[in-house]
């Protein structure tokens, strides 16, 4: 099965979750929210493809911790603990998976 819609650049997806963020009223554009319901998609594709070892980046923790409600199961708590124990893990850094 062939997806005709491209997944929207990282710096379109970090200003989409910014104005969600920042939305007082709880109303969001709906290209924005177009891009990130997009965008979350492809996040947790990744991570159902690799159940036990895909370590999100930073930003796809970011947008997958927005949409957390959504994903409450076992495969997601424990891709946010991989991230979580990579972050420990990369603490000299002071950053965790770009």
């Amino acid at each position: 099965m062939t997806n005709n819609t491209s997944i929207p650049d990282p710096e379109t997806i970090r200003v989409a979750l910014e104005e969600a963020r920042n939305s007082e009223d709880g109303r969001i554009d709906p290209r924005m929210t177009s891009i990130l319901e997009l965008a979350i998609g492809e996040v947790w594709r990744k991570v159902q493809a690799e159940p036990d070892t895909y370590i999100l980046t930073r930003d796809e923790f970011a947008l997958f911790n927005y949409f957390l409600d959504r994903f409450r199961g076992p495969v997601a708590q424990r891709a946010v603990e991989r991230y979580w124990n990579s972050c420990n893990d990369h603490r000299s850094e002071n950053d965790c998976r770009r």
